[in-house]
């Protein structure tokens, strides 16, 4: 006879109230560890930050250093102001008139270095702005990303007790797939969609002459927002895997529609990102290919008979 395996969950059925304790415990559980996350956060929070805002500061740099505006004004200064140093270094007298002028002019071209430099950040436009709107907004949405696990598990906890074991041993599997596509998303977004999205918004800038002024804040709120729209799009072939196995569609729908489907996702992106068209793009092209894949998902994984979405 074939041993029975031990499951954490093959106990007796629980009643309405102990339900109700296990959730209370569950959410304890969860809330204390997003608390040790939050509070871990914070003190790590000026790394984070300068880690959300590195692509801003990267795709300014690139902006400042155009190389179709190497003859700007401020180069022109510090051309004239290293011209009349040079000119007072070559003279033989060293009057104590000349010398304060070279100490201002050294002190101006210094000035001048720094002026694109500093273009090159980010500003806030009020004095608690950097504590208030953003370091505690990213220490805790931080702490929300280092504590999701925990967060997650604790959940998983108290549904599984009302799952049967091959339900349970179904997400299992489709679980770590669909994190795996989340964070693939944002970190996407991240580190290939920012750099193309801002390079183009930053060229009206320079095509219209206007000098831009990026509000860290702001920006801070865009760089949240944007990779959580591109991890939750990114679930696309799951969400098709559930859709084929609950007979809403068929793989030979998917086939016949994938016109309309490429419709359906040029209007999702269009929705899901910034007006631009350079971002839009960027999320339609990888959905497109997420739609390929979720037609073999649907081809080679489990048959319906042994669906993970069909109820018992």
């Amino acid at each position: 006879m074939k041993p029975h395996s031990h499951d954490l969950f093959d106990e007796s059925t629980m009643s309405f109230g102990d339900h109700l304790e296990a959730l209370r415990v569950h959410l304890w559980k969860a809330l204390i560890g997003l608390a040790i996350c939050v509070v871990g956060a914070l003190f790590i929070g000026h790394k984070i930050v300068a880690v959300v805002r590195a692509p801003i500061d990267a795709a300014l740099k690139e902006y400042n250093l155009d190389p179709r505006t190497e003859e700007n004004s401020e180069e022109k200064q510090q051309k004239t102001v290293a011209e009349l140093i040079a000119s007072l270094n070559s003279r033989q007298e060293h009057t104590a008139e000349s010398k304060a002028l070279q100490e201002i002019l050294l002190d101006y071209q210094h000035r001048i270095d720094n002026l694109e430099e500093k273009m090159s950040e980010p500003v806030t436009l009020a004095v608690q702005e950097a504590f208030t709107t953003i370091y505690l907004k990213v220490s805790f949405v931080a702490g929300l990303v280092f504590a999701s696990p925990w967060v997650i598990y604790q959940i998983w906890q108290f549904v599984a007790a009302g799952l049967y074991p091959h339900e349970r041993k179904y997400v299992y599997v489709y679980l770590p797939i669909s994190i795996f596509l989340f964070l693939g998303g944002a970190l996407f977004c991240f580190y290939a969609v920012f750099p193309f999205v801002l390079n183009f918004l930053l060229g009206f800038n320079k095509l219209l002459g206007v000098n831009p002024q990026i509000r860290l804040s702001e920006w801070i709120s865009f760089a949240i927002t944007l990779p959580l729209m591109f991890g939750l799009s990114f679930q696309l072939p799951l969400i098709m895997l559930f859709l084929e196995r609950i007979s809403i569609f068929t793989v030979k729908d998917y086939h016949e529609k994938r016109r309309m489907a490429v419709l359906i996702i040029s209007v999702i992106s269009m929705l899901m990102t910034p007006a631009d068209p350079m971002s839009m793009v960027l999320m339609m092209m990888p959905l497109i290919m997420l739609y390929e894949l979720g037609i073999l998902m649907c081809k080679y994984f489990p048959s319906a008979n042994a669906s993970p979405f069909e109820t018992a």
